[in-house]
């Protein structure tokens, strides 16, 4: 998990397993909004004691997931939140390689704002990523 350097800066909180898609993610952002501060948090139960445990005024701006996590996947992390008054407002977006309805529906129903399919080209990600900060609002 990286460390937050700027307290004041708005953070995107991104529930992420493969360091590849990590690193790609950082750089995109980093190159969108530079102001963001992105922590990365590689399995879900720790992602929920994570948000358990800061403060309100630390809250992310928006919360993404990786469908696939370990400890809890993005649907069970959603459905834990989704009971959390305190955390049901910020943005939850799920960004997956697979397109399959069951879980569209599944990560709807259980509180996603979004279900983006994770794209292949840079252009593509450059494009959603813009998309998905455009539900960090601070």
């Amino acid at each position: 998990m990286k460390q937050r350097n700027n307290p004041t800066a708005k953070m995107v909180l991104i529930g992420e397993d493969d360091i590849d898609d990590e690193e790609i993610l950082e750089e995109v952002v980093e190159s969108i909004d530079a102001s963001i501060h992105i922590q990365f948090m590689n399995n879900g139960q720790k992602m929920i004691e994570f948000l358990e445990e800061i403060k309100d005024e630390e809250l992310p701006c928006l919360i993404i997931l990786d469908y696939n996590m370990p400890g809890l996947n993005g649907a069970e992390i959603l459905k834990r939140l989704h009971t959390n008054e305190r955390l049901r407002h910020v943005p939850k977006i799920i960004w997956s390689t697979s397109n399959a309805a069951t879980y569209q529906k599944i990560c709807m129903e259980s509180g996603a704002s979004d279900y983006l399919v994770k794209p292949n080209k840079i252009k593509d990600l450059e494009h959603m990523i813009r998309h998905m900060l455009s539900y960090c609002k601070v």
